[in-house]
This record gives C-alpha cells, sequence and structure tokens, in this order.
C-alpha cells in the first residue's frame, strides 16, 4: 500500500517543477545555452585566424605565404600594409599577424637574413599560433639551406635551380605522422563534448539543491501532516520525497544527454558508463537536496543557498575549469566532492569509451557518496517530518 502512495508523492514534486516557468527555463533552456556558448568559444572546432601582409616580396615571399595558407591548422586573411594588419590584430579581428617585408626575395637570394614580423596580443592563443608560424618559417628555411648548400658544392648552377631540387627532394621524403594528445584525452573531441559532460554534473547538482525548497514549502503548507494525518506512514513520505528528488535530477541528467547527442551531435561514449554515473550522482544530488531540505527553514533560503552552494561545488568540483589544469592542493580538494570523480568517468567513457569497468573506482565513489547523503538525510529529514505531526 505504501508504494503507491510514495510514486503518488514523486510524481506530484514533478509536476512542481514542471509548473514553475522559472523552474522550467533553468531546467530544459538554460544549460543547453550555457553549453553553447563555451563550446563556441573554447571548442575543439576553433582555427585560428593569421594575417599575413606579402605585398611586394617576390616569388620566395609568396611561396611562404602559400605554405601558411595551406596549413590546416591556419586561416588566412591577407591585408595591405602592416599598419591595417596591427589595426586587425588589436580589435580582435586575426588572432595574430605576419609581416613579410618588401626585399625578402631579393634579401633572401642574397645570402642574407631576413626578419618576419610577427603580430599577436599576449593571449595562449596567440602563442599557439606563433608556434605554427614558426613551423612554416622553419620548412620554408630548411629548403632555402638545402639550395644554397647544393649552390655551394656545385650541383646546381643557380639558387632557382636549387630551390626547385630541393622541393621535389623534399616532397618525396616520407612523412613522419605525429599525434597528439592533450591531457585528459580530450583531443580529437567535439567542440562540444567536455563541456557537455562538465554542465551536465554541474546543472544536475544545482537543479537538485534548488528544487529542495519544495521540501521546505510542504511543511510550511501544512501537506507534510495532512498526509500523516491520513493512513500515510513516514515510510512513504519519506521515499516519496526522495524518489520526487530523484525524478528531478533524473530528468535534468537525461535532458542534457539527449538534447546534447541531438542539438550538438555530442557522442558521449560508452552509454552504460553515462548512464551508471547520471544514477548514481543522480542519488547523491538526491541525497545533499534531502539534507539541504531538512535543515533550511525558509523556501527563499533554500532557492538561494542552493544557486550558491551549486555553483561553488561545481567550481571547486571541475565542473568550470578542468580538473587538468588544477594545482596537485586543488586536485584533492575537488575530490572531496562527488563532481570531481563524475567528471573523470564521463571523460573516460566519451574520450576513450571506457566501460564501467575501466572507471570502477570512480562509480564506487560515487555510490558511496550517494550512500551516505542519503543515510543522513532519512535521518534528518524523518526527524523533521515527526516534530511538525506534533
Amino acid at each position: 500500500m505504501s508504494t503507491p502512495k510514495a510514486i503518488a508523492i514523486a510524481g506530484v514534486n514533478l509536476r512542481r517543477l514542471t509548473r514553475d516557468r522559472t523552474g522550467v527555463f533553468f531546467v530544459f533552456v538554460f544549460p543547453f545555452l550555457i553549453i553553447l556558448a563555451l563550446g563556441t568559444a573554447f571548442g575543439a572546432g576553433f582555427t585560428p585566424r593569421l594575417g599575413v601582409v606579402s605585398a611586394g616580396s617576390g616569388p620566395l615571399g609568396q611561396d611562404l605565404r602559400g605554405r601558411l595558407t595551406t596549413s590546416e591548422h591556419l586561416t588566412i586573411r591577407g591585408f595591405a600594409d602592416d599598419e591595417a594588419l596591427r589595426t586587425a590584430v588589436e580589435r580582435n579581428g586575426v588572432e595574430g599577424g605576419v609581416v613579410i617585408p618588401v626585399d625578402y626575395d631579393a634579401r633572401v637570394r642574397a645570402g642574407g637574413t631576413v626578419e618576419v614580423t610577427y603580430l599577436a596580443r599576449p593571449t595562449d592563443t596567440s602563442r599557439e599560433l606563433e608556434v605554427a608560424v614558426r613551423a612554416v618559417l622553419d620548412e620554408q628555411a630548411a629548403t632555402i639551406r638545402a639550395a644554397r648548400f647544393a649552390l655551394q658544392e656545385g650541383s646546381v648552377a643557380t639558387l632557382e635551380f636549387g630551390l626547385e631540387r630541393a622541393q621535389r627532394v623534399a616532397s618525396a621524403i616520407p612523412r613522419v605522422s605525429v599525434e597528439a594528445r592533450t591531457p585528459g584525452g580530450t583531443a580529437g573531441l567535439g567542440t562540444f563534448a567536455i563541456g557537455a559532460a562538465q554542465e551536465l554534473v554541474l546543472f544536475m547538482f544545482l537543479t537538485s539543491l534548488s528544487a529542495s525548497a519544495m521540501l521546505i514549502e510542504t511543511r510550511r503548507f501544512g501537506i507534510t501532516r495532512r498526509m500523516l494525518a491520513s493512513p500515510t506512514p513516514v515510510r512513504s513520505i519519506l521515499i516519496g520525497e526522495a524518489l520526487g528528488r530523484y525524478a528531478i535530477a533524473l530528468v535534468q541528467g537525461i535532458l542534457i544527454v539527449v538534447g546534447t547527442a541531438i542539438l550538438f551531435q555530442v557522442e558521449w561514449g560508452n552509454l552504460a558508463t553515462t548512464a551508471a554515473v547520471v544514477l548514481l550522482f543522480g542519488l547523491a544530488a538526491t541525497g545533499a537536496a534531502m539534507v539541504m531540505g531538512s535543515v533550511l527553514r525558509s523556501a527563499a533560503q533554500a532557492g538561494a543557498m542552493g544557486v550558491f552552494l551549486g555553483l561553488v561545488f561545481a567550481a571547486l568540483g571541475g565542473s568550470m575549469v578542468p580538473l587538468e589544469i588544477f594545482p596537485p592542493l586543488m586536485a584533492r580538494i575537488a575530490h572531496l566532492l562527488p563532481h570531481a570523480w563524475a567528471i573523470e568517468a564521463l571523460s573516460a567513457s566519451i574520450s576513450d569509451g571506457t566501460g564501467p569497468s575501466g572507471v570502477a573506482t570512480q562509480l564506487l565513489v560515487l555510490a558511496a557518496y550517494a550512500a551516505g547523503l542519503l543515510a543522513v538525510a532519512t535521518v534528518l529529514l524523518r526527524r523533521v517530518i515527526t516534530s511538525h505531526a506534533t
């Protein structure tokens, strides 16, 4: 007899969330706006823009520009002079710029050293862009050095013939393929993948804490007292409220997983691992929400504290800044929260398709958090319910 009542209580909690317009926005719309913004700004699909001034630089200058243009890591934009390029860099029209001197060709053929100017603002992107530009310059410089050496040894009559021969030899040399992986195994992922995993953890916990206000409203409006006056045992109320919190967390988690897969083509990797994380982290968020709903006394207080604590825990747990760049002390602090363990498991699933056995430690820790928080929440909520009944 108690099971249908518990399910009915859970259903009422879920319907109350969907009838709140503000709650609907933060559950169904806001997470996707944040994922879209983060993916657009920091996703893997970004290609830096490089401005180039090469007018009058001669055949070798144009060859350098052509090498830059064919680089798959750059988007090239031409400028008439260095002043226009400098303005574009300052106004963020391009991430960096290269000025090839007018006498570049003549000075190189004369055997001199030529200075190529690189312009950029002091950002991480500009420093990475500089590395790509240097690689292209070094590639052309190696061809020029080989042509000069051939000319000195008498193998060719002119530098022009030496350049042609050096380019033919360079094109025939087998290429070495280098595969780079960033910390955490995120290389090659889609634009929104890692951001989606972080926001999944953030919003599941944040929504659960914010929804704890419903527990307080249930007591304040006398609903709990009326349920106890009916043939409804305390156990049914506890189970129903827990199921209600859990349903809210699962709705948020499933919505983000399915929504990002459809809207942003996020591949969540091993679905068993992703499902296990959502189920266990949802239980942990449910326990935390019930604890807060049992301790606090007003719905407004619970709403404000839910947002505050949800964001603080998200920041400390790696939902806002990647765990890989945390210093050692902050990394240890992050693992005091379930967020870090959930993000590690999701990252392994997304990047490598890791199954549940590969993240068994993370899943066991999440299960321990869930069991501990739910046990504490049950004791606290039972005490609050029985005290309001007397």
